[in-house]
This record gives structure tokens, sequence and C-alpha cells, in this order.
């Protein structure tokens, strides 16, 4: 044994200090992951030929070894850490020869490269990160983090710490917009940080609030680090989930946990909605205490007021609070007594299948006291009184195709318990009363008349559906019913939009509050999965550029203001109708109508992205963007393929398994799962993101996922610990990005003094997400997938 140590952890120390040479040496973190994995493999092959690396392994043809199979204990859980007292031989690390180790990584290197990155199952999620860096690029070259910084440091400047707080506020917008650390880190160190110097703020507080707030992308959906980690989650999880249960005596992975093992990008983003908010709140308490505890380093800075009109804090609480809560608890109110709620009156040809039992009884008694030992003894006693129900009854009920007289009675049922009011003409009322009351709080010297016109055009859509709206009208009929009073709310909502797009908070912050809420509702309301989303965001993005850019020449933007109603009216028009025309016989008039003004409304759509494009590309700003894209693209993928070879030379010599086996030496799951979370911690301070998502976790995660532990509780905290790698001294990136950018009187001592409060909070971040887990959960577990 050289120094003492078996082949395999030599084995593992030529990896680490090849891969860390190589990102040292300057040259493309994408090509050095690669590279380190040829080199270390040729190391390790040349040491292994020499004789010098032998590997201990226990000698399983001993009498030792079979009298421990003999009391019960398993093969997979015999290893060198957990027994070590059992008789050992040496053996090469590469027991075959570092040649049939070569054939077998090339081979599963183009196995690899197929099924994850060209044409594998993940695929379409990680076109999701093209997309979502497309919209990131986009939204930050169309200067929108400017406006957002001068707005809020004027609304949140006067208080003591206020510019601190309001550039942890824009970094939450921004992550939830853009998500590009780099270019918000770079944007608001260049805008914010002079100014927060020359109002004599702390230097450290300055850059600190600043990188620390420029990471909440990593976190805060649409997160690449989620859909990078998504991808790689689910199919850790459903593999180490499925060998759980067979080693515990059950079918399958579905048997054992009583659901279905798996965890989907979009569940992910739903997780991490939650503990992103919370983790920009504990920056700006942070800000605000420091502030309180050193008003001289971070004073309260009065800025040059905007250009909206004054109200006093009466009107404002009245119009921006009291009535919108109104509006809101109102109908959710009505919604609880019935009045308003679902009108759709369409019926299933089939009965309904009965249900089967809670959990699968009919398994092996291994199986059993594990499924008990998991789910607990009243959850099993519950799944067998419910077999038993259903055995007595004959079976579980199948469906069964209904009768004319059947179906008939069933729709007359649905048609007396809709209620008076829908759900959709209730959504589009909630937000025209609310655009109405804004525009009444941005200015309450205004002539209110359009606004009263349109608050009666809303009250009159009210009354029509109840009076003469019913369930079963047609959708062309019901537009016909309501056209006039939507004349009247599309009336003073014009006027209250008028008067909104003179307040410079409203009209900085709800155009891409708008993108934001398009995109991450269509996540994490289940309608969508990250995919067309973000092509849904990346359009976005564009058009909202385009209308920037067209407003900075002194253009008109009414073609990317029609395109963008298109795109309203196309769903309100595929949600209303059934469009499916082609092949179908005897489709009404009003079917046929609704289908051109769809397809009229797309065409047109589809011309204003178009023009859009046309718009940036003159502007000089496509093709930056389109360069920068397929740069971190590529930077993405290549470090995906080289990572995969990475992984294939320390699966080659036993690195992994044997990584495996010491975690898996530990009783305690916790134990284990805290080892793993230091180790991440500890590798953040040299490694990018990219590198442990790749090479660390595919290691370590079929033990972490394959526990007890809730996986997106151990997803959003691993994504957590890698969002500290940004700003762990000495290699975090976001400290690069900001020294690059920051005045020569800040030094690199203020920096790093700065961010370690910040690296503290991260640490208390994960200890509150460790205490309590349902600050992941819950999000997931209120809204239906």
């Amino acid at each position: 044994m050289l120094f003492g140590l078996d082949g395999v952890e030599i084995g593992l120390i030529i990896v680490f200090f090849c891969l860390f040479g190589g990102i040292l040496s300057g040259f493309p973190v994408a090509f050095a992951i690669g590279g380190a994995g040829v080199i270390s493999f040729g190391i390790i092959a040349a040491l292994d030929s020499a004789g010098i690396l032998i590997h201990q392994a226990i000698d399983t043809s001993s009498q030792a070894y079979r009298d421990l199979l003999a009391t019960g204990v398993k093969t997979d859980a015999v290893s060198v850490f957990r027994y070590p007292d059992l008789p050992r031989i040496g053996e090469p690390v590469f027991p075959q020869g570092w040649e049939v180790a070569m054939d077998r990584n090339i081979s599963f290197i183009v196995n690899r490269m197929n099924e994850r990155v060209l044409a594998g199952a993940s695929i379409e999620t990680l076109l999701a990160v093209l997309m979502f860096v497309l919209m990131g690029i986009t939204l930050e070259r169309s200067k929108i983090a400017n406006d957002l910084l001068t707005t809020m440091a004027r609304v949140f400047g006067p208080l003591p710490g206020g510019l601190a707080v309001s550039i942890v506020v824009v970094g939450a917008f921004l992550a939830a917009s853009t998500g590009i650390v780099g270019a918000t880190v770079v944007t608001m160190g260049l805008l914010a940080l002079p100014t927060m110097l020359r109002n004599n703020y702390s230097p450290e507080l300055a850059t600190g609030v600043i990188a620390a707030s420029g990471t909440l992308g990593q976190i805060i959906p649409p997160s690449i680090v989620i859909v990078l980690l998504g991808t790689l989650a689910g199919d850790l999880y459903s593999t180490a989930q499925e060998t759980r249960a067979q080693e515990f005596g059950c079918s399958d992975a579905l048997t054992y946990l009583g659901e279905p093992a798996v965890v989907s990008v979009g569940t992910l983003f739903q997780a991490a909605l939650l503990p992103g908010i919370m983790l920009a709140l504990l920056y700006a308490l942070y800000a605000f205490g420091y502030a309180m505890l050193n008003p001289s380093k971070a004073p309260a800075v009065v800025l040059e007021g905007g250009t909206g009109e004054p109200i006093t804090r009466g009107e404002g609480l009245t119009w921006f609070l009291g009535v919108p809560v109104a509006i809101i608890a109102g109908a959710m109110l009505l919604g609880q007594v019935n009045l308003i709620g679902s009108q759709n009156v369409n019926v299933s040809a089939f009965s309904d299948a009965g249900q089967t039992a809670s959990l699968r009884t009919n398994v092996g008694e291994d199986c059993k006291a594990a499924m008990i030992d998991l789910h607990g003894q009243e959850a099993w006693d519950t799944a067998v009184a419910e077999q038993e129900a259903i055995d007595a009854a004959g079976g579980v009920a199948e469906a069964t195709k209904l009768t004319e007289e059947e179906l008939e009675a069933a729709r007359i049922a649905k048609i007396e318990a809709a209620a008076p009011i829908g759900t959709g003409l209730t959504v589009l009322m909630v937000m025209a009363g609310l655009v109405l009351a804004v525009g009444r709080g941005v200015s309450p010297s205004a002539d209110p008349k359009p606004l009263i016109i349109g608050a009666i055009g809303v009250l009159l859509i009210a009354l029509v559906d109840v009076v003469a709206i019913a369930p079963t009208t047609s959708p062309g009929v019901t537009v016909l019913l309501i056209a006039l009073p939507t004349l009247l709310v599309l009336y003073g909502c014009k006027a209250a939009a008028a008067r909104c797009a003179k307040n410079d908070l409203i009209r900085v912050v709800f155009p891409p509050l708008v993108l934001i809420v398009a995109v991450l509702g269509s996540i994490l309301g289940g309608i969508t999965n990250p995919t067309p989303a973000a092509a849904l965001g990346a359009g976005g993005a564009i058009m909202l550029a385009a209308y920037r850019k067209l407003q900075d020449q002194g253009k008109s933007g009414k073609i990317i203001i029609w395109a963008t109603f298109a795109v309203a009216i196309c769903i309100l028009v595929g949600v209303n109708f059934d469009l499916r025309i082609n092949g179908q016989e005897g489709v009404s008039a009003e079917t046929v109508i609704a289908f051109g003004v769809a397809y009229g409304a797309y065409i047109f759509a589809l011309f204003g992205l178009i023009y859009g494009c046309w718009v940036l590309f003159k502007g000089g700003v496509l093709t930056p963007v389109v360069r920068e894209t397929a740069k971190v693209t590529s930077m993405v993928f290549t470090i995906l393929i080289g990572s995969q070879l990475l992984n294939l030379v320390v699966i080659s010599f036993g690195g992994e398994h044997y990584i495996q086996q010491f975690l898996k030496s530990f009783d305690s799951e916790l134990k284990v799962f805290l080892i793993v979370m230091v180790v991440l911690f500890i590798l953040g301070f040299v490694l990018d993101f990219l590198e442990i998502i790749y090479i660390v976790i595919p290691i370590v995660g079929p033990v972490i996922y394959g526990g007890s532990f809730d996986p997106k509780w151990v997803t959003i905290m691993v994504a957590v610990n890698l969002q500290t790698s940004f700003l762990t001294p000495p290699f975090g990136f976001a400290l690069f990005y900001l020294r690059g950018v920051a005045p020569k009187e800040v030094t690199t001592g203020h920096i790093y003094r700065g961010i370690l409060p910040f690296v503290l909070i991260q640490v208390v971040g994960l200890g509150i997400l460790w205490t309590f887990p349902s600050i992941v959960t819950i999000v997931p577990a209120l809204i239906p997938n």
C-alpha cells in the first residue's frame, strides 16, 4: 500500500488533484474536466500496471465472510468500513486490466451522451436551460435592472439600510426573471455600488449584499441549478428507491412506497419557492439590522422623487391594500358558498373505477415488515381493512360505459350543482377590478368617471352571468352576452393603464412581473412543464426588450403591445372553445369563427415576435444575446459531457462504489446526509456548481436519494448548498464578478469580509430548512400536479 493508503483512495486523490489542477490552469473549465478524466485515468493505469496501486478487498472466499452471510447480512451491506476485521486480499484497482476498463469507458461515454445529452428522456427538460438562459440574457440586455434599481432605491432609500434592502428586492426580482448570476452581480455592481459608497455605506455591507443578492437566481425559480439538479434527481431517486425496495424483498418501489418514485423539475420549482423567499428575507433583515446597529455605515438616503402623483397614506392604504384585499377576499368567500365555481357540465361516458387499497398488501413477510416500518402499523392495518372490504365486494369495481339515461341524469345533476358565476369570468373580473383600483390609487385627483364606468362593466358582467348565462350556454353566445359590459371594462382599464404608466414603480415592475407570473404560474400551477414555459418566457423577454428598445428610440411600440394582446386572445379562445375542427363532423359556426379568431391572433402574435427580433437585431441587441446564449448553453452541455467522462473514470477503478460503501457504513441516515452536505459545502470553496452537480451528485446520489427522506427536500437542500458555492472565498464566482466591476477603493478584503455574514446566513438558512422541512414540502402539497 502506497503511503499506507488503499489503491482506490490514491486513485480518488489523483482524480481530485487532476481536476483541481485543470481548473487552476486557466484552461476552459468545460474542457478541463474531460482532460482531467483522461489524464487521471492514464496516471492510475500506469501506477496499476506497475503494481503500485493495490486495493485491499474483502476475501469473499474466507470462512469469516461466509459465517457473516449466514447470520442474514446481505452481500451489499458488507464493506471494509462496516466490518474492518474481515480477512482481505490485495488486488489491482483494475482487476481485468486497464485496457478492458478503457474499452468500457469509451462504450459507456457514447451511451451516456446519447441518453443524457442527445436523445434521452431528460433532453426535453435540458432544453429549458437554453430557453431560460435566452430569457435571462435578453432581459438583462433590456436594461430592466437599471430601472428596477433606481425605482426600488426611491422606495426603500428613506429607511435605515434602505439601499441595501432595495438591492435584495431587486436581486430577488431579477432572480425570478433572469436567473443569470453573473449578469445580475455585474449590473448591480456597476449601478448600485458607486451610489451606496457615495452615500457613506460600508464597503463590506455594500459588496456583501450585492454579491449575495445576485446569487438568489440559483434557488428562486426558474433556476437553472434546479433544472440541472432535477434531471439528475429524477433518475437517481427512481433507481435508488427501486434498489431499496428490492433489498427489502418488495417487487418494486411502487409497492414499497405506496406511490410512484418520481420527482419532476416542476415539482422542485414549487418546492424552491418558499426557501428562495426565505433567504431573501434573511438578507434584508440582516441589512436592516446592520443599519440599526451601525446607522453611520448604512444611512437612510432620500433620492429624487419619481414622476408619479403624490398620494396620502390613507389613499394608498385604501386603493393599494383595502380595495384589492376586499375584491380577492370577496371572490374567495363567494367561492366557499358556491356562488362562484365551475360551470363545466361535461360528463364522462364511463363510470368511475373503484378505489384500490392505499397500500399493496399481497407481499412477502420481509416486504411487509419493511412497509410497516416505513408507513407505520396503523397505515398497514388500514390498507389491510381496505383490501378485505374490496375482496368482500368481489374485487375492485371496473369502469363501465354509461347508458344514455345515466349520462343524461349525470349531466342534469352537474347542471343543478353548477355555481351561478363561472370561475373563468370571475378571474377576469377580479383582474379588471384590481387594475381599476390601482389606477385610482396612483392618481386620486384625476377624473374618476372612466374608472366608474369600468367598475359598472364588471358588475354588469357578473349580473349577466347570473341572469342570462347558464352552464349549458355555448361559448359563442356567452361572448355576445358579455360583449357590451366587456367594452365598458376595457374602457375603464385603458384609462387605468394610462394612469399606471405615469407611475415609475408600476411602469418598471409590471411588465417583467407579468412575464414572471406567466412563466412561473404555468409551471407552479401544473399547467405545463418547464420547457414550454421557458419558451414562453424567452418569447416574452424578446418582445419586452423590443418594446423597451423602441421606447428608447422614440418609436411606437403598439405592434408589440397588440401582439401581446393577441397571445392573450389565443389563450382565452383556446380555453373556452374546442378548436379541434379537423376531421370533426357537425362543427358549429361559432367554433369555426373562434378557430379563425384564434388562428388570426396566432399569426399576429408570431408576426409581433418576428418584428421584435428584427427590432433587436437592427438595434445591435439580438446578435450578442444569441452569441452569449450559445456560449453559456454550450458550456453547460460540454461540462455535462466532460463530467460524464470523469465520472466513468471514477467508476472504472471502483471509486464510486468505495465512496458509497463508506457512506452506507453509517447507521444514521441523518449523519450520512450531514456528511454529504458538509462535503458539498467544502467543495464549494474550490469547485463551481456545475462540476459539483455533474461529478459529485451522481456519486453520492444513490445514497442520499436511497433513504426515507423526501426527494424534494434533499434536492432543495443541495441547491441551497450549491448557491453558497458562489459566495465562498477564494473561488466564489459572484466575488470574481463583483471584483471585476468594483471601484479601486473597494479591495478584495472588503469583498471577502462583506460576504462572510451572508455565508453564515446561508448556513442558518440550511439549518432552518433542516429543522422545518415543511417549508420545502408545503407548496408542492398544496398545488396538485
